[in-house]
């Protein structure tokens, strides 16, 4: 397996339909890793959710402060990868990634013994630095190794774990609560640290060799930035990732309210149809990896956009008309599940046909935009109060709809798959 995963793509002639022949074993060990990684940043900002009023009872401080960790995170995860993606171009893929997993497991061990809020805010900043490593380098590695509907295929299977994360994490620190204070919930994801970086170590081999990595150094970085942004194809399908996510951020953020505070769900009630809506978007990614490479991949996002949009104008017309949760949950649905067709094929297709060498920086900015945006737009979702889905129902449709104008605008290089 190792002399296999240190070859280049077998894609031929970057059209995306094959597949490299890797052991069953193997793909599927190293599909567990990757979606692992992946997955940290769903654990870290979803696990601890139920313990924030127990946190901020706990450091003496307000409930918007305790937010604030929340926030800190989530920018750490930000601009994490515009650190780790162009150092792992320069020197490989596994150094920077088993420096991060590390440092992440140290940083969150230091948010369990957290004497106050600033502090804590402080740790979860480094923790979602560190933690960031994992997730632009699992994209990197799939594109050093497939590209075009292999690419798809192979980021869809990763949902199959990472799209499993945000049902799991608050019900799995829910559970924590039971016998852990809130410290406990760091310390789990220590724990978690510590086994992907074992995992990685023991199973992960380096898909970048010596020959094939960038030219280090800021400069160096710099300049490949402004190509990729310059790049109206990357640019486009990258901006259609970070809108549509947003608007999955957008939910992320202001459905427990809304649900629960407007339309009197239930805390189980709620983590019922926050699985449910988790568990449409591993189902449409899975749909979506088996027409990869029979369907045009763009022609899959185009599918995935349009389920988002008409999910998104059937939320803003419940609200607006006051509708009962028999019209706002079909419509919630539709919009976190089309993520599953979403996701996958605009990373592809924002990194397919990028040489190797840049595909750490290339998975840099797709995940900075991502994590920006989103962060960005959630604070909109109660900028009227908690008692209105309004702001929350008009911020999933203007950012979907943005992430239609941006797939448009990409217009397509001539070899590109899809």
């Amino acid at each position: 397996m190792a002399r296999a995963q240190s070859r280049p793509p077998t894609e031929a002639g970057g059209s995306g339909t094959g597949r490299r022949r890797e052991p069953t074993a193997g793909r599927l060990r190293t599909i567990v890793i990757l979606g692992g990684l992946t997955a940290v940043a769903p654990l870290s900002l979803d696990m601890y959710l139920p313990a924030l009023p127990q946190l901020a009872d706990d450091l003496s401080t307000s409930a918007s402060t305790a937010q604030l960790t929340l926030t800190a995170c989530v920018f750490g995860l930000a601009l994490g990868q515009a650190v780790a993606g162009p150092l792992s171009d320069a020197w490989g893929r596994r150094r920077p990634l088993m420096i991060g997993l590390a440092a992440y497991a140290v940083a969150s061990l230091l948010c369990v013994a957290a004497p106050n809020v600033q502090t804590l805010i402080a740790l979860r900043l480094v923790q979602g630095m560190t933690g960031s490593a994992g997730i632009v380098i699992a994209r990197a590695v799939v594109r050093d190794r497939y590209d075009g509907a292999a690419a798809a295929r192979y980021f869809s299977a990763l949902m199959l774990v990472n799209g499993l994360a945000p049902i799991l994490a608050p019900v799995l620190g829910g559970q924590l609560l039971r016998v852990t204070p809130w410290p406990g919930v760091f310390a789990v994801l220590a724990g978690i640290g510590v086994a992907l970086l074992l995992a990685a170590l023991a199973w992960l081999e380096e898909s970048l060799p010596p020959e094939r990595r960038a030219t280090s150094g800021l400069g160096a970085t710099l300049r490949t930035f402004r190509s990729l942004l310059a790049d109206r194809t990357f640019a486009g399908y990258a901006a259609a990732l970070a809108l549509s996510f947003a608007g999955l951020f957008a939910y992320i953020s202001g459905a427990p309210f809304v649900l629960q505070d407007i339309f009197g769900l239930s805390p189980q009630a709620f983590s019922v149809v926050f699985g449910v809506n988790a568990l449409g978007i591993v189902a449409a990614g899975q749909v979506g990896g088996r027409l990869a490479g029979r369907v045009a991949l763009r022609r899959l996002l185009g599918v995935g956009l349009a389920v988002e949009t008409v999910g998104a104008a059937a939320l803003v017309s419940a609200v607006l008309a006051g509708a009962g949760l028999a019209a706002v949950l079909p419509a919630l649905f539709l919009v976190v599940a089309a993520q599953g067709l979403v996701m996958p094929n605009s990373t592809a297709l924002a990194l397919s046909g990028r040489p190797p060498r840049v595909a750490g920086s290339a998975s840099a900015l797709v995940g900075v935009g991502q994590f920006a945006i989103g962060g960005a737009v959630a604070p909109l979702t109660g900028i009227a109060g908690p008692d209105t889905a309004v702001p929350m129902a008009v911020t999933i449709a203007v950012v979907a709809v943005g992430a239609v104008a941006a797939a448009v605008a990409a217009r397509p290089r001539i070899a590109s798959p899809g």
